[in-house]
């Protein structure tokens, strides 16, 4: 049977020439904590953070019931598990497909498998074991929730392989930004609220369009970066088809969208809280303005990411205030 070029080019990478079986670096818990990839946990924490504002606003804490710190805290690590290991797998499929060079990363951090000499089958396992451990946290959450949350993980995790593995990824498509932003934003907070309320409501996703934005953002900050290595990889991303003038001005497109978004959802949906808004505002015009005026290339990359990720942290916590102030509001007028 022939081999395809994909398969051959994995094993050139995870069988070492004869006689250096043993040149492999170890995968020390220093590359393992930069395979996860902390700086982009953004898109992991504040969907459940606004998955718990939503179940307060629905009466949580001021309702029916409490709010479970336990299943809070078991979400949060879940969702973290799989953000790293999302970002594990694509270092290990951007490896063994050539993608990722010293010549066109120039950050180790992120190309940890071609700085380090680490045998990427380890990595591969790395995100396996953190798939594996999300999975028995989440037999807490089917065991209290049922089998939805179940359902969606397993959709999230067929995502993950997808999205870098395959004859076609998702991340050589398009749809890049659309998938993880709906994957992550949407169904991870669709899942949370559901095990938090043990009730399911598709105006959850509604209301999760902001988080959906912001992570399509990140994903859109890496590959508006890669413009030129994504070319030369034959990808066909959303940035490489719009062209780097196009690209920037899509970029800050969803920034102004995000945003606007937060506040039609809290005037229409939680309009108690509105007085969070002009405090948000204030708060991300210099974080946006910023993030605005520098270009996308790999030149900007790391301070685009910081902007980024700063952004997604005020306008996360700002928006799950204005859902949380909307209740507390209503109680105390």
């Amino acid at each position: 049977m022939s081999e395809t070029p994909e398969t051959q080019s994995e094993q050139t990478q995870s069988n070492p020439p004869s006689g250096k079986e043993n040149t492999y670096a170890p995968l020390t818990p220093k590359l393992m904590w930069e395979l996860a990839a902390p700086h982009t946990w953004a898109a992991s924490i504040f969907p459940v953070l606004i998955a718990i504002s939503l179940a307060i606003a629905d009466g949580g804490l001021l309702g029916s019931g409490a709010i479970s710190v336990v299943m809070c805290c078991v979400l949060l690590a879940i969702c973290v598990l799989f953000q790293s290991a999302v970002n594990t797998v694509n270092d290990y499929y951007d490896y063994i497909k050539g993608a990722d060079t010293k010549e066109n990363q120039a950050d180790p951090t992120d190309a940890v498998l071609v700085y380090n000499n680490v045998n990427p089958r380890s990595a591969l396992a790395f995100a396996i074991t953190l798939i594996i451990f999300a999975f028995v946290l989440g037999c807490y959450v089917i065991w209290v929730a049922g089998l939805i949350p179940l359902i969606i993980a397993i959709v999230g995790v067929i995502v993950i392989f997808l999205y870098s593995g395959g004859r076609t990824p998702i991340s050589y498509l398009p749809i890049g930004e659309l998938v993880s932003g709906f994957v992550m934003g949407g169904l991870i907070t669709l899942a949370c609220y559901q095990a938090l309320t043990l009730y399911f409501s598709w105006m959850v996703l509604l209301y999760s369009i902001p988080q959906m934005l912001g992570i399509a953002l990140i994903m859109f900050t890496n590959n508006g970066s890669d413009i030129d290595k994504d070319i030369e990889a034959h990808r066909k991303t959303m940035p490489v088809l719009l062209g780097h003038e196009r690209s920037n001005r899509a970029y800050n497109g969803v920034v102004y969208a995000w945003t606007i978004s937060i506040v039609v959802i809290i005037l229409l949906f939680f309009t108690p809280g509105w007085y969070v808004l002009p405090f948000m505002l204030l708060a991300v015009h210099p974080v946006a303005r910023n993030l605005m005026k520098l270009p996308l290339g790999p030149k900007t990359r790391g301070a685009k990411f910081g902007l980024c990720t700063s952004l997604n942290i005020i306008l996360g916590a700002f928006y799950a205030l204005a859902i949380i102030s909307s209740v507390a509001s209503t109680v105390i007028l």
